[in-house]
């Protein structure tokens, strides 16, 4: 992939306060590689969009400094900056064709060759064939990929989108994810963006920043953040997990440390262990790594089966333990075995899929915050 050549995006010590409350809590420290796809994920009023409009110059931070390419534009009026941000609301111009909407900002720049750069920027989102119609004629996934070619023409050193799927249905949505993928890969330009879609994340950028109260609770590439959470917020929000409440007996062999939970004994790589023997931790399973029968791993529980949701791919279950805690296995479809409500069932699992986190935490923090999140995570 091309880059930009422009130099990282950096925010440094950067917090951001409104009538006294506290939208972005100091220090927020973040650098964006430049020519990188970037996400700013989180729930609802978590700091990611004020964060975006930080960076837009729409707003500018109670502490900290913004720095492109190592220039310091913190106090950078919005349209100064060489930064475009395309909205879920496309925000095109009704009385003007498709061509016009995208070649506007050069014409008023005075770019002599306008013309040909909006017919480029058209091939790149594969609209050229309309550029003589009116956004009116368009449908919602057309008319933001105008949008996004109006962004791109000018050749921002970064490029903000702030929900820009938001509007669109789940079809055109995952298309528009690929298409979004594809053309950051081709421009080379920075694109930060922000969703509430921990799908959309992971599907498109190379980096996620998860926020949660102001704060950066973790960041990484989409793999480690699935594979490896940091915390229970990032574990719940980031697809489904199931935590169980266990203690490190302090006993290792071959590389792993053995945790118990209610009298049961399980195994967990050492080096995913925070902690000294005795302490109490949160032991996790993503519900896909389980298997129903004793094929999965060494780590076993056995419960009953609860309920059991046929999705087409996979099936989920729903199994309670003897104690009271439910967990939810997901399994794919491809001849596994299968079980009934009411039925007893061993679930089992590998050492190397499940991750610890400290105990202190909430086990349902992230449960709740955001669209697209499945209900069911169980805790023990």
């Amino acid at each position: 992939m091309a880059t930009s050549g422009r130099g990282d995006l950096r925010l440094t010590g950067i917090s951001k306060e409104f009538d006294g409350a506290t939208a972005v809590h100091a220090p927020l420290e973040l650098t964006v590689p430049d020519g990188s796809f970037f996400a700013l994920l989180g729930p609802s009023g978590c700091g990611k969009t004020t964060t975006l409009r930080l960076i837009a110059g729409l707003e500018r931070p109670t502490t900290g400094r913004i720095l492109i390419g190592g220039q310091d534009v913190t106090a950078t009026r919005a349209h100064q900056r060489h930064v475009n941000t395309v909205f879920q609301s496309y925000a095109l111009f009704p009385h003007l064709n498709v061509i016009d909407n995208v070649a506007f900002g050069l014409r008023r720049r005075g770019e002599k060759d306008h013309r040909a750069l909006a017919i480029a920027a058209l091939e790149l989102v594969e609209l050229a064939h309309v550029a003589g119609r009116k956004p009116a004629q368009l449908s919602g996934g057309m008319q933001q990929r105008v949008a996004l070619a109006r962004a791109v023409v000018n050749r921002p050193d970064v490029l903000l989108l702030d929900e820009p799927l938001g509007a669109l249905d789940l079809k055109l949505r995952r298309q528009m994810q690929l298409e979004l993928k594809r053309i950051q890969s081709e421009v080379g330009i920075t694109f930060v963006h922000v969703t509430h879609d921990q799908e959309e994340a992971m599907t498109m950028a190379d980096t996620i920043a998860v926020m949660n109260g102001g704060r950066i609770e973790q960041l990484g590439d989409p793999a480690t953040l699935y594979e490896r959470p940091s915390s229970a917020f990032v574990a719940n929000f980031l697809g489904q997990s199931n935590l169980l409440r266990a203690t490190i007996t302090g006993e290792r062999r071959d590389g792993y440390a053995l945790v118990r939970t209610h009298g049961v004994e399980l195994e967990v790589e050492v080096g995913h262990l925070p902690a000294a023997g005795g302490a109490e931790v949160l032991l996790g399973v993503r519900p896909e790594k389980l298997r129903l029968g004793e094929s999965g791993g060494p780590n076993r529980l056995h419960g009953m089966v609860r309920d059991v949701s046929f999705t087409g791919v996979s099936t989920q279950y729903l199994v309670a333990l003897p104690w009271g805690s439910l967990m939810t296995v997901v399994q794919q479809n491809d001849g596994s075995a299968r079980a009934a409500v009411g039925e007893q069932v061993t679930l089992s699992w590998s050492a190397s899929h499940g991750f610890v986190l400290d105990a202190a935490q909430d086990a349902e923090a992230g449960q709740d915050g955001g669209a697209g999140q499945d209900g069911g995570e169980a805790h023990g």
